[in-house]
């Protein structure tokens, strides 16, 4: 297994990634994949700039030979010049604890530091403990913050944090 960034060509990858994530953990997300299924192709086109563009976010991958085992966004926070955010964070059920998570975070947590950040945060869904789980062994604290999930709102997220 092996983890590299998205490539601006790969909108196609980008969409195929992001409705299989949506569809496998459709209350993982705030998006479902009924919306984002009928999302137009420039929509991709233009999300894959944004997290390929030299020295701005970026979207990592995990990989096994052509497949694409998981990934995760390392995005900047728009109200915080120091702070990161780990953001669409989804790994394929069958390379689940297997340490595909841990190493889609060790990429973003390397993102932020060459950009000089301070913190990466996160929203985790507190009915995955396994996630928490994941977020608590790479160093995420919970903040304290929660709020429910726009696509479902019985269930929850939880703030995380954690210090670079």
């Amino acid at each position: 297994m092996y983890v590299r960034r998205l490539a601006p060509d790969e909108a196609d990858v980008h969409r195929d990634l992001r409705l299989r994530a949506l569809r496998d953990a459709p209350d993982s997300f705030g998006a479902t994949f009924a919306d984002a299924v009928r999302l137009p192709t420039a929509y991709w086109e233009e999300l894959t700039r944004s997290v390929t563009e030299p020295g701005g976010q970026v979207m990592v991958l995990a990989c096994q030979g052509e497949d694409v085992l998981g990934s995760a966004y390392g995005l900047l926070d728009r109200e915080h010049a120091d702070t990161g955010r780990v953001g669409g964070m989804w790994v394929e059920p069958s390379w689940r604890q297997r340490g595909v998570g841990h190493a889609l975070l060790q990429e973003v947590f390397s993102w932020a530091r060459q950009r000089g950040l301070k913190h990466l945060g996160l929203w985790a869904p507190a009915h995955r403990p396994a996630a928490l789980s994941l977020y608590s062994h790479a160093g995420f604290r919970e903040t304290g913050e929660r709020r429910q999930l726009l696509t479902n709102p019985s269930l929850w997220i939880v703030a995380m944090e954690a210090e670079l």
